[in-house]
């Protein structure tokens, strides 16, 4: 079954081939792109049950042994939100389908959005650093085109910054690429685990803060996240979802697996705890003041970054574990509130708080499906976004980590304040009329959505030991250099 690692990267990219060769045949591209996002989403799961099942996957591409050639490694972390990512992935693409035509969403969206999967699952499966440059670069090409779908000053104006300053994470990215390669002879991870003890402790230091700055850019960390707010809103509302979704996730991936695999410490880390609660606290209070469903949104994507990296702050299996239970579940929630918003902005024709109201009384269904997302972002139980929530907090209080804890649970009150605001605005208070109707597909792959963020709740117990033994793998570096190159560390 190796031959799926590569095949989740070579079938949207040849699909994306074919749909320009059938040009604006749109039923073919509809029929193209869904088969390959559906080809990465059956992969993905088949990856994920032998990964657990003790079987992880690992392909070297050409016949070309590691370390020398390209190795694509699915373990328990890799295959888990991969999975996550490509059920995502499509059900987006259900709703961009039915949004088409409605948001200029152009003829070759298909395209740009089987590039964009082929980046994304590069970057979760590529087992070398130079590959990863790769994969995030064909997933940010993708997302540069596929922001200026719709073509305003707003749009220009927003995707400058977001290209300008992807860029120059790019480019710093290569010269960490070119500096490790000179320092160690190699690129690839498992074997960069062991050759990196080796080097000297301020060399690896400093190789660790500068990997920490590019993907926190990629990730939208504290003080590194203010091209976010600016450039999601504009875009129309499947790119802003998977993007919202998507892409800072993998860049606090990559952030995970970089800083256990490369870069272990024993105990807590200081700095990573301090950017975590900085993190969340500048991203909550700029929720707080917005008075658009998008903007509040997006300055969420960065709030609940800073839980990921309190979990990677931890560096112990509980809070690791609580980590991918949070990035896994934030693929889920914050793709499916984008797409409530959507919903809200395809009859309204805006985001606009006190442009909106009384939604509750005259659209029922879209209230349901909001409260779920909403309440799972603040984390209050029974939805899922309590489950990671509880472990963090129990873990910090354990290590007696309790500012931190502290940060988060105010945060989490924050984060129930600015959603309970979004609610107030557009569903409470006085009816205004709808200038149209979301279409039903809209509706339904949004219903998807929600639906999988309550599975995670009735199926908590084995999710969480999933986890759990992702955590314990990534914990020691041993297990990963073993499973790729064959040897103990």
């Amino acid at each position: 079954m190796s031959w799926l690692l590569p095949a989740v990267v070579a079938v949207p990219v040849l699909g994306a081939g074919l749909t320009i060769i059938v040009g604006r045949r749109l039923l073919l591209q509809r029929a193209i792109a869904v088969s390959g996002v559906g080809f990465v989403l059956g992969a993905a799961i088949a990856l994920l049950i032998s990964a657990d099942g003790g079987t992880a996957l690992v392909s070297q591409v050409g016949g070309w042994d590691a370390p020398a050639g390209i190795t694509l490694v699915a373990d328990r972390f890799a295959a888990m939100i991969l999975t996550v990512a490509a059920a995502m992935l499509f059900a987006v693409l259900f709703y961009a389908m039915a949004q088409l035509g409605r948001d200029a969403l152009d003829w070759w969206f298909h395209t740009k959005y089987l590039v964009l999967t082929a980046g994304v699952a590069l970057s979760l499966v590529t087992g070398d650093l130079f590959n990863l440059f790769v994969g995030f670069e064909i997933m940010l090409i993708a997302s540069y085109v596929l922001l200026t779908v719709k073509t305003g000053p707003d749009e220009v104006r927003a995707t400058i910054s977001y290209v300008v300053i992807n860029l120059v994470a790019s480019a710093l990215f290569l010269m960490v690429v070119a500096y490790v390669y000179t320092t160690t002879g190699t690129l690839n991870l498992a074997d960069l685990s062991g050759k990196m003890m080796e080097i000297d402790p301020a060399v690896r230091s400093g190789l660790s803060m500068l990997t920490l700055v590019v993907f926190g850019i990629k990730a939208a960390l504290f003080p590194l996240f203010m091209w976010l707010p600016d450039s999601y809103p504009t875009a129309p509302t499947p790119v802003t979802a998977i993007f919202a979704g998507l892409l800072t996730k993998v860049g606090v991936f990559v952030i995970i697996r970089t800083q256990t695999l490369l870069f272990s410490q024993e105990g807590p880390s200081t700095l990573l705890l301090f950017v975590a609660g900085a993190t969340m606290a500048v991203g909550v209070l700029g929720a707080i003041a917005q008075n658009d469903v998008k903007r509040i949104l997006s300055f969420h994507i960065v709030s609940q970054i800073g839980y990921m990296m309190m979990g990677l702050g931890f560096l112990s299996v509980a809070g690791l574990a609580a980590a991918i239970l949070f990035v896994a579940n934030q693929i889920i929630v914050k793709t499916g509130l984008f797409l409530v918003g959507g919903l809200v902005e395809a009859e309204h024709g805006t985001g606009a708080l006190d442009r909106i109201g009384g939604l509750l009384h005259r659209r029922p269904v879209m209230a349901a499906l909001y409260l779920p997302l909403a309440l799972s972002l603040a984390g209050l139980p029974p939805f899922s976004g309590f489950i990671p929530k509880l472990a963090l907090v129990q873990e910090g209080l354990a290590l007696d980590r309790n500012l931190i804890v502290g940060v988060s649970l105010a945060v989490s009150l924050l984060t129930f304040f600015s959603v309970t605001k979004i609610w107030g605005g557009v569903f409470w208070g006085e009816q205004t009329a709808a200038k149209a109707k979301a279409a039903p597909g809209m509706m339904g792959a949004t219903v998807l959505v929600v639906v999988l963020s309550l599975a995670a709740v009735v199926f908590a117990e084995p999710i969480v030991g999933l986890a759990e033994r992702a955590a314990s793998d990534l914990i020691d570096p041993a297990i990963y250099a073993e499973l790729v190159l064959g040897v103990g560390r």
